[in-house]
């Protein structure tokens, strides 16, 4: 069994009070240090802990400070350079289970340590093969209990000689993972709140020469009316912006909330150290010269963070922007013009995007409940953000630009339970296919980058936008209108023309025009020229004055069978711009529906669509606001999609596929030979042909006869792409024919029963380096790279998604009977598939494994044909585990 102990096992977890704690397996260095945590804990700490008022003594210390991660692990939290909690697991004579415990020193406790560190012991002892944790617990020990009890395990106790005994699985179940994001959400807003609402600010490097980055934050702060104290920090203590300044933080006299570092990369950790000394947790660090320079950068970096770590503090940035809120009148950016107030929370990985975005929002009609510049996101992240928009009363969308992420199944949980309650949308950068990743397989080579993070977005009901303005669009319309009932618009204009232009780009967008009721029609005809056309798209005619549109929006509007509005102009006698997008904010105030409004003037939105609160979203050309109503529309099906249950399928021999992938990486890993490619689809329960592998021609002959002819002769080659090698014979109906297929192919070769005839289907996985295990679906056979339309999902994947994967796209119209075709067997399907994704996560050994054909038909599913690759799991490459 691979060991669960690797270099990066630093892990850095998030308490309930915000702060943060280090995590790393111990070793002989700690030993001191943790007899020393036992010293310093109170005589009740020492009881609860060991049921005995007895220093457990340095050979205690020895035994926690050795463990291999397989046998033994103990994991010490570490800040202010002292060990201040310990947890570990000892496997038991039963090798699937262990005896975990935890020390916390007295001041820390309460504050979910214990928890934090049950969570990565649980991580650890996995891979390792435990799957059950026994803990022994004095009957008074009430924190104790509370962390055995709340952490989401399913916990068995029973009480025996003074001492209560909890055994409970550690296998990651929904129920632990729903547990898990709520203290992480609850944590990290906690952490937060000093970045969103300081009640102090201190900007260190502060000069007082005037568009120095220093200069312009403390301008920022003070023109936004800031309620709470600014602190300019500066070498000579030399007045800002008419403030008095301090010479170092110490000299302010009092903790301060927020500190923005606006120093030298060089001088950067003295500062922050000096930050921290004195109080200060929230610290953004406005300066560049870290990872985005190189490796020199890198390590400053990661010294800056484990720097933070050490005293439990939170860093935004380095390399940002820096972060402002409008309704709060924080203003902590170098910006060159303040944050329109709204209701839509932005982060934003490029500080140079943010302020082009903010160019455009006021000309909208849509500001900022919140604006944050992520910079290098060393520590907080858009995730973060996210969990902190989720319950803030002033954000009504979050509008994110991602350039890579740090935690993609985090992103996935943290975003899907956001975009329940609120829109997301998604800039997406780096759309380019992974082209760096060989592809040794069809699933492999269908991956790209760009389809995991549709498969990530998808699964999140995240809404992506390719360009900034097709992003402004989404957010300017699902900020500020209802969500749409359903794809049904009703188009009002002045111009046929524009109508056209409209009817085809709400097609495109999945968006239907319907027919108007005998009522809604009858009420526009009696208020219209008789040379309007009354049904949809309605036509006013260019002669159509202001008032035209304030009667005809009303009447559309109440149309039963339209779920939103968009209403057209275009310049036209007697009729101004101005005076119709009056006209149009009259007549949508108050609507269930969405409004959308395009205007075509020569100088832009005119000021009516740009005022806060005008219940209209304003686009400047149809195709615009048909692609942003098609967004909102397929949330709007997001929501009502089922949340789905990730269904673990029965009949699953766990240790008999570890033990496959154990000998094949022993043996130097790389595509399994087709016996040990057998022995893995089978342990699985996924269907594959009959076969035999025959090393000689005559065993080839044998083989057949035993299996029954017809048969295909294959080459046996492991992980060689058959038909490209002439390796494949299909349909051989004699002894003579089969060994002479042997011969041709000159080696080892499978015989296979001949597979009922029916539909070619792809089914796979790939470990994504970056987004974990992805499940493939698509189109097989020898087309199935030129095919495409594969469909990606990021494991686990619940049975909805199974379903969707069934009906999408190429594979979707095989699967349902191509040109009179009979139906496939989608309940076998759906089962390989969740078979499969079983696979995906129980071994993230499994680099590749590529199914192609699945035969399907009425009757089931067979594999025909598959090939997978065996490499060392990876070491987790980030240490944040929230």
């Amino acid at each position: 069994m691979a060991g669960a102990l690797d270099a990066g096992a630093v892990r850095d977890v998030i308490l309930r009070d915000g702060s943060t704690l280090r995590l790393r397996p111990a070793g002989p260095q700690d030993r001191d240090d943790v007899q020393e945590l036992f010293r310093r804990l109170t005589p009740e700490s020492m009881w609860l802990r060991f049921g005995d008022l007895r220093d457990p003594g340095a050979a205690a210390a020895d035994a926690y400070s050795a463990g291999d991660g397989v046998e033994r692990l103990a994991l010490v939290g570490v800040r202010g350079g002292r060990v201040v909690a310990l947890g570990s697991f000892e496997r038991l004579r039963d090798p699937a289970a262990a005896e975990v415990a935890f020390t916390v020193e007295d001041e820390l406790q309460g504050r979910g340590v214990g928890t934090r560190l049950l969570e990565q012991l649980a991580a650890f002892a996995a891979p390792a093969g435990i799957e059950r944790f026994v803990a022994q617990v004095v009957p008074g020990n009430s924190l104790m209990l509370a962390v055995f009890r709340d952490a989401g395990f399913e916990v068995s106790r029973q009480t025996e000689g003074g001492v209560v005994e909890l055994s409970f699985p550690i296998r990651a179940t929904e129920r632990y993972l729903e547990r898990v994001d709520e203290r992480d959400r609850d944590a990290t807003v906690a952490s937060l709140v000093p970045f969103f609402r300081p009640a102090s600010v201190a900007v260190v490097g502060a000069s007082s020469r005037s568009g120095s980055i220093g200069n312009s934050v403390v301008r920022n702060l003070l023109a936004a009316d800031f309620g709470g104290a600014v602190y300019p920090v500066n070498l000579r203590g030399e007045p800002v912006a008419g403030v008095p300044a301090v010479t170092t933080v110490a000299a302010i006299g009092v903790p301060v909330d927020l500190a923005v570092v606006c120093v030298p990369a060089a001088a950067v950790l003295d500062a922050v150290r000096d930050v921290l000394d004195h109080g200060t947790r929230a610290v953004c660090v406005i300066s560049a010269g870290f990872a985005e320079t190189g490796a020199d950068g890198r390590d400053r970096q990661e010294r800056l963070l484990a720097l933070i770590r050490s005293y439990g503090a939170r860093l935004l940035g380095p390399n940002c922007l820096g972060i402002a809120v409008p309704g709060s009148h924080l203003n902590a950016t170098f910006a060159p013009r303040p944050f329109p107030a709204g209701t839509i929370g932005f982060s934003s990985q490029s500080g140079a995007l943010g302020l082009a975005l903010l160019e455009k929002t006021a000309t909208r009609g849509v500001g900022l409940s919140g604006f944050v510049s992520i910079g290098n996101k060393a520590d907080i992240s858009s995730n973060d953000l996210l969990s902190y928009w989720e319950g803030d009363d002033d954000t009504r969308l979050v509008l994110l630009y991602v350039e890579s992420f740090g935690n993609p199944r985090g992103f996935a949980r943290v975003a899907r339970r956001v975009a329940r309650r609120k829109p997301v949308v998604a800039i997406k950068s780096g759309v380019s296919r992974a082209g760096a990743r060989a592809a040794g397989s069809h699933t492999a080579a269908l991956a790209g980058s760009d389809a995991a993070v549709e498969a990530l977005f998808r699964e999140a009901g995240v809404i992506r936008a390719v360009t900034l303005g097709e992003a402004l669009d989404a957010a300017s319309l699902m900020s500020t209108q209802p969500q749409p009932a359903g794809n049904r618009v009703g188009v009002i204009t002045n111009a046929g023309g524009l109508g056209i232009l409209c009817a085809d780009a709400c097609e495109a967008a999945g968006i239907e025009l319907p027919p108007l009721t005998a009522e809604t029609v009858a009420a526009l005809q009696a208020m219209l020229p008789a040379e309007a056309s009354a049904h949809n798209p309605v036509d006013l005619l260019g002669s159509a004055t202001a008032d035209a549109y304030e009667q005809a929006i009303p009447a559309v509007l109440a149309d039963p069978g339209v779920d939103a509005v968009i209403v057209l102009f275009a310049p036209a006698a007697p009729a101004s711009a101005d005076e119709v997008a009056e006209a149009v904010v009259r007549a949508a105030a108050g609507a269930e529906k969405p409004v959308l409004a395009v205007v075509m003037t020569a100088v832009g939105v005119p000021p009516a669509f740009a005022q806060p609160g005008c219940g209209v979203a304003a686009f400047s050309y149809p195709e615009s606001a048909a692609r942003a109503l098609g967004r909102a529309v397929e949330r709007a099906a997001w929501l009502r999609r089922p949340a789905g249950v990730a269904r673990r399928p029965d009949g699953i021999d766990q240790p008999a596929a570890h033990d496959t992938v154990d000998r094949a990486l022993a043996a130097g890993g790389g595509w399994l030979p087709p016996d040990s490619v057998r022995q893995l689809l089978s342990a699985y329960g996924i269907p594959i042909v009959a076969e035999r592998t025959a090393d000689t021609p005559s065993e080839a002959v044998a083989a057949a006869i035993e299996l029954g002819m017809p048969v295909a002769v294959k080459l046996a080659e492991a992980g060689a792409h058959k038909t490209e090698r002439e390796g494949v014979r299909l349909s051989v109906r004699d002894a003579a024919a089969v060994e002479q297929a042997a011969v041709d192919m000159d080696g080892p070769v499978i015989v296979q029963r001949m597979a009922p005839a029916g539909v070619e289907l792809l089914a796979g996985l790939v470990q994504d380096p970056v987004f974990g295990p992805l499940v493939a679906f698509g189109p097989g056979g020898v087309m199935a790279e030129l095919i495409g339309q594969a469909g990606f999902r990021i494991a686990p994947i619940t049975d909805v998604d199974a379903a969707e994967l069934l009906s999408a796209g190429k594979a979707g119209r095989l699967v349902a009977g191509f040109r009179g075709g009979p139906a496939a067997d989608e309940a076998a399907l759906t089962d390989l598939l969740m078979r499969l994704s079983a696979l995906a996560e129980d071994l993230p050994e499994v680099a590749e494994l590529d199914m192609n054909p699945v035969i399907a038909n009425a009757a089931g599913c067979t594999v025909v044909d598959c090939r997978a690759r065996v490499a060392p799991r990876q070491a987790a490459g980030r240490a944040k585990t929230w």
